[in-house]
């Protein structure tokens, strides 16, 4: 598919009617996915699918009311039904013609070297048994491995009554490995993806033997696991493991809509330090390869770099289209959607905190004690207040400056902006990690980073004291 997925003549059309109907504002968006899934579970093959989803959404605004429809019929009658199904929602009275003229398209065409759907189901099952024999070389401990891969190729074309005209090609892969580890005190989990905005070119098979080797000697480690101490003690996180905490814990507080709704701790403080000097924050859709990364936002904008936090001072916050439009600013390409059935809202796309000067190994040797996380799980958090509960799922002590004792999987328990001002250390190993942001009822992909760094407290939600 390319921009001819809706001609630019039809797409005039369409946002002309929109706006005939009184709309102040009208956007299309027309989407064609492919994916394809695969698991290994258990040496066996349990699951191999493919799909293919387009169509697309249509919105219209009036003042402060937003009108939207989608449809999975692509034909000039199919939209401009669902453009006035649209606008009815939306207007409040009006009328006449406003006659919408599109330019050149902004088109921005796949980086993949190597398109999923061009390789054979047979070498994606190979890659997969690799996984699988690597990870069980690891020794008779590791009684289950199972393994999934999975790719998308999402072609979307979208243009509104401003002018709006971009399309873009976005291609993901991502491979999981999954081990448990059976021993004398029950079963224990290592896990570890491969994710990018990229083909199949990502997935080589040492990259996937790295991910399974990580993912059983996680599982084996964890077999040794003592319970966790309880109370505030220093925390650090390993370089990539903590991006997750600050993404949840600060990033959906920096959010247009919550800010506007009075939702988030952080309305109303720009300007105002909010963070150890340390801190820079970051999101960036810009970042190549990044399982966040995007040419163009859902709603037509560049992807774009925005500091949202600079040496701990308060700079800005995320936008999409409609937040921008109401404060008289531009969009700062968060406008996101699940799919065309979904209306785009404002998501964050890579997200990180900046890398320091430290050393790593200095940060552990300096700290006497308290607890060193190694990849942490999944968590929740009040953007309203910042508070958060997040799991560990592989941690250490910390004792006399070594990393000693693996942990049993606990919590982090905290306030986001609390945390913020705990950082009194930040090295020079910047590394991300992918995950899935949910929000609203939509998940979309995000890219989450940052390096080693110190927190000097947070309470642990152990099970010792």
């Amino acid at each position: 598919m390319n921009a001819e997925l809706v001609g630019p003549d039809v797409l005039q059309r369409v946002l002309t009617e929109a706006m005939a109907r009184g709309g102040e504002f009208a956007e299309v968006f027309a989407e064609d996915r492919t994916t394809s899934s695969a698991m290994l579970d258990q040496r066996r093959v349990e699951e191999l699918s493919s799909g293919r989803d387009r169509g697309a959404g249509i919105r219209v605004v009036v003042g402060d009311t937003t009108g939207f429809a989608h449809t999975a019929d692509l034909s000039e009658s199919g939209l401009l039904g669902a453009a006035r199904a649209a606008a009815a929602v939306a207007r409040g009275g009006g009328g006449g013609v406003h006659e919408v003229a599109l330019g050149a398209i902004a088109a921005h065409p796949s980086r993949a070297l190597v398109a999923p759907g061009d390789v054979d189901k047979a070498r994606k099952i190979e890659l997969m048994r690799h996984a699988d024999d690597v990870a069980r070389s690891e020794g008779s401990s590791i009684t289950q491995v199972s393994v999934a891969l999975g790719d998308s190729t999402r072609r979307f074309v979208v243009a509104n009554s401003e002018g709006v005209y971009a399309s873009d090609h976005q291609v993901r892969t991502r491979f999981n490995v999954t081990c448990i580890a059976t021993g004398d005190v029950g079963m224990q989990t290592g896990y570890r993806p491969i994710a990018g905005t990229r083909g199949f070119e990502l997935l080589t098979p040492d990259a996937v033997g790295e991910a399974a080797l990580g993912a059983a000697r996680q599982a084996l480690t964890k077999l040794d696991a003592r319970p966790a101490p309880s109370g505030d003690l220093p925390v650090v996180l390993a370089g990539g493991s903590g991006g997750i905490l600050f993404h949840e814990a600060c990033g959906h507080g920096l959010e247009a809509d919550a800010i506007l709704k009075q939702a988030s701790v952080y309305a109303g403080k720009v300007g105002e330090q909010v963070a150890s000097p340390l801190v820079t924050l970051v999101d960036d859709g810009t970042v190549d390869g990044e399982w966040g990364y995007l040419a163009v936002d859902d709603e037509g904008r560049p992807g774009a770099r925005n500091v949202l936090i600079e040496n701990g001072v308060l700079t800005d916050y995320m936008w999409d289209y409609l937040r921008s439009r109401k404060e008289g600013r531009a969009s700062s390409g968060n406008g996101r959607r699940q799919s065309y059935q979904h209306l785009p809202m404002v998501r964050m796309t890579n997200t990180y905190l900046m890398g320091g000067e430290s050393d790593a190994d200095e940060i552990i040797a300096q700290t006497p004690y308290g607890v060193y996380v190694a990849q942490l799980g999944g968590g929740q958090v009040n953007t309203a207040t910042g508070d958060f509960v997040f799991g560990m799922t592989a941690a250490f002590m910390i004792e006399d400056g070594h990393i000693t004792a693996p942990l049993r999987d606990c919590n982090l328990i905290g306030n986001g902006p609390d945390v913020l001002k705990r950082v009194d250390a930040i090295a020079s190993d910047f590394s991300m990690t992918p995950g899935t942001c949910g929000k609203n009822g939509q998940s979309v992909p995000v890219g989450c980073g940052q390096a080693t760094m110190r927190l000097t407290g947070i309470t642990i939600g152990g099970a010792s004291a």
